[in-house]
């Protein structure tokens, strides 16, 4: 391994790239080379934007709606987003509780710099999003991670969350629906959660609901703020335009919290990057104001292409996939396939060594479960077309079934 530049910063030494983004870029590449590669990696829907949403940035650069705006967002997007809370959610803020950000990423960041010291511990259930450890680490704090296996359905128990706080504890990290496993949490099991939570009153919540909206089988979303008002002023609510209204490119996340954490965000925010660009929050106000219905039917594509991929995974021997409640993701088992060994007579010793098999022998990029803390797992993400999951899933028929199984 090289060694780092002795310009480096120390606080990089355990910062990885984010490997999704890292196995997106990669497989855009091969395609750039010619390669026939089906890419099942990015988070991110492939609906387009809705056009009133497109029509009102096009409007607000007409306005001349190009300047700098407040550091925490426009008055408009912030009581818009306030409402939307309310509506939503059963959870009141002012304005002033309101921060907009360069998308739910910065939110994180800005919201664990403001507030971790070096030591401090921040509880994280695996699997988790990619970016939690790294944010933390950058902060100096120490990553807490709570086993959540499959046996569990990917979710934290609650005597695992009282056993693992401390007085060192800062944040306990929340994300459901879950990426990457698509786990959802009921009421009653965010009520216990809660229950725990209430008894340390030190302990942060970081409720991180990006993917509110996409829930499948009659599954509703619930906020842990909501199910105990006790934990209002502790917990920071995370969310974002991203997901639900196809807009990853727009990058606008937003967070409602405690107006302390709020301040602190936005004193962070406003020597980093100031505010979030002027017409991406012209147009998540359009996305937030305008119509909702369509919302149905982008999830129950989500769910139609959901049966069918985690239908297609369980049908490959060896392969065993729980059905996600929530997300475009999968998060199947490869467990049986450790120790195979391929036609070239390599051995799979890891997942990373199975979605690099995958990658090369089937043309199909997949992210490997080590990038979300929880092996021998990969992520598919469904958030593609129908025509591009049924040739992927025909692929890794074709190309597992190639792999000679330890007996």
């Amino acid at each position: 391994m090289t060694a780092p530049h002795p310009f480096i910063a120390h606080r990089l030494a355990t910062i990885k790239p984010s490997p999704t983004l890292a196995l997106t870029q990669k497989a855009a590449e091969l395609r750039a080379l010619g390669k026939d590669i089906l890419s099942l990696t990015a988070g991110e829907p492939d609906f387009d934007t809705p056009p009133w949403v497109c029509e009102a940035a096009t409007k607000a650069m007409a306005a001349g709606q190009t300047k700098y705006t407040a550091v925490a967002g426009t008055p408009e997007l912030r009581q818009a987003i306030v409402t939307k809370f309310a509506r939503d959610n059963h959870v009141d803020y002012t304005p002033n509780e309101i921060i907009v950000g360069t998308g739910g990423k910065q939110i994180i960041f800005n919201a664990i710099l403001a507030t971790v010291n070096r030591g401090d511990e921040v509880i994280i259930p695996d699997p988790y999003w990619v970016s939690y450890p790294d944010i933390v680490e950058i902060a100096e704090g120490t990553p807490v991670f709570l086993s959540c296996p499959q046996s569990q359905g990917f979710k934290v128990t609650p005597e695992q969350l009282e056993k693992a706080i401390t007085a060192k504890t800062k944040w306990f990290i929340l994300n459901s629906p879950s990426n990457p496993t698509g786990a959802m949490y009921s009421y009653d099991e965010l009520w216990q959660l809660a229950q725990v939570l209430r008894r340390h009153p030190h302990v942060l919540i970081m409720s991180d609901d990006i993917y509110e909206h996409i829930t499948f089988d009659g599954n509703k979303f619930h906020a842990l703020a909501d199910i105990e008002k006790e934990l209002k002023d502790r917990t920071l609510m995370l969310n974002g335009v991203s997901k639900s209204y196809s807009m990853t490119g727009w990058r606008i996340g937003y967070a409602g919290g405690p107006l302390w954490l709020i301040k602190a965000m936005s004193v962070l925010q406003s020597q980093s990057t100031s505010n979030a660009c002027s017409i991406s929050q012209a147009a998540a106000l359009a996305a937030l104001e305008g119509p909702q219905d369509f919302l149905k039917q982008w999830v129950q594509e989500f769910q139609d292409r959901r049966d069918f991929v985690v239908a297609g995974l369980n049908e490959i021997d060896g392969l065993q996939c729980l059905v996600p409640h929530g997300t475009f993701y999968a998060y199947p088992s490869c467990s049986d396939y450790m120790g195979a060994t391929t036609p070239h007579g390599d051995h799979i010793e890891s997942d990373e060594d199975f979605c690099a098999y995958l990658l090369d022998e089937a043309g199909v990029a997949t992210v490997p479960g080590s990038a979300f803390g929880r092996s021998p797992h990969f992520r598919i993400s469904y958030a593609t077309d129908r025509n591009t999951l049924e040739k992927s899933l025909e692929r890794l028929k074709i190309t597992l079934g190639k792999l000679t199984k330890m007996s």
